[in-house]
């Protein structure tokens, strides 16, 4: 059972999309897709909102996150945070497979 972590990170004068842009070009982003257990870690643009940025970060199981969280490598992540006076709205999700049939007809694979 995955989970997946939604993160809003909300700053001031385009300083979300830098620190998504450090988290990329320091190579830190490349390093979190190779933990163990990491499925996604990914950053997206509202199109409305250009002082917000968007991760989606999934997780294989409870026990992969908590390695994560204490790692060497979240507290890269805590600091470029704090660098760039970021907000966050975070939100979590469970997967499940288990689709109804009224809902497929609308899926387009």
């Amino acid at each position: 059972m995955s989970i997946t972590i939604n993160i809003y990170y909300k700053g001031e004068n385009g300083s979300a999309r830098n620190f998504a842009r450090e988290m990329i070009e320091s190579g830190i982003v490349d390093e979190i897709k190779k933990e163990p257990g990491n499925i996604r870690y990914n950053y997206f643009f509202p199109i409305d909102d250009v002082e917000t940025v968007f991760l989606i970060d999934t997780w294989e199981n409870q026990e992969a996150i908590d390695i994560h969280h204490n790692s060497a490598m979240m507290e890269k992540i805590v600091k470029l945070r704090e660098k760039y006076n970021l907000h966050m709205q975070v939100e979590r999700y469970v997967l499940d497979d288990n689709i109804p049939n009224n809902d497929k007809k609308y899926i387009k694979k």
